[in-house]
């Protein structure tokens, strides 16, 4: 799954009605609600505010609403934008102004759909990257080894005893061969805690 990095804002004119999408990198379902709610309090006389969101690392938690629009024609197909490019974590609000001319649902699934996508694509999307920690205990005399082969993880705590102990931050899918790696430049020298 991938993300969005930071927010983004856009707005098209489309049979002359006004379509203002707001998209977000949120993380949790109440910063989603927060937003919406946002975005309502600074267009409260638009027509609708159809809002789309998907929360969890796998995309676990979702929402639509039309907001009033005909079932099916909002929502859901600014939900779809996302799902197709396996988008998660992230909080959309299309905020229509009503410009006389009705588009009909197969309008109606267009200009949202399109609101969506054009707004993704200003962004950056980035993959999903699960983090784990380790402990690495060893010698002085393998400090500045380790650190400059570590230089790529972060080291997110450092303690000096009779040995030095580093706690390393690295990609899940990557822990064995960090590992690996450890044990074969210090001859076996190191002892790993997980």
């Amino acid at each position: 799954m991938n993300t969005i990095k930071g927010e983004h804002k856009l707005e098209l004119i489309i049979n002359k009605s006004s379509f203002i999408t707001y998209l977000k990198n949120v993380t949790t379902v109440e910063d989603a609600k927060d937003y919406i709610t946002y975005i309502k309090l600074l267009h409260p006389d638009a027509t609708h505010h159809v809002t789309a969101y998907t929360i969890g690392k796998t995309g676990e938690y979702g929402h639509s609403s039309d907001d009033g629009e005909p079932s099916g024609t909002a929502g859901l197909p600014v939900l779809d934008v996302f799902r197709k490019n396996d988008i998660t974590n992230f909080v959309c609000v299309v905020v229509r102004y009503f410009g006389g001319i009705k588009l009909g649902a197969g309008g109606l699934i267009r200009a949202y759909s399109k609101s969506a996508s054009s707004t993704l694509a200003l962004t950056e999307i980035v993959p999903i990257i699960e983090y784990t920690t380790f402990k690495a205990t060893f010698d002085y005399s393998l400090f500045d080894l380790l650190e400059n082969r570590l230089k790529n993880y972060e080291i997110i705590e450092k303690s000096f005893s009779s040995q030095v102990t580093l706690t390393i931050k690295v990609p899940k899918d990557e822990l064995n061969t960090v590992i690996s790696n450890l044990q074969t430049i210090t001859n076996g020298l190191i002892k790993i805690v997980k």
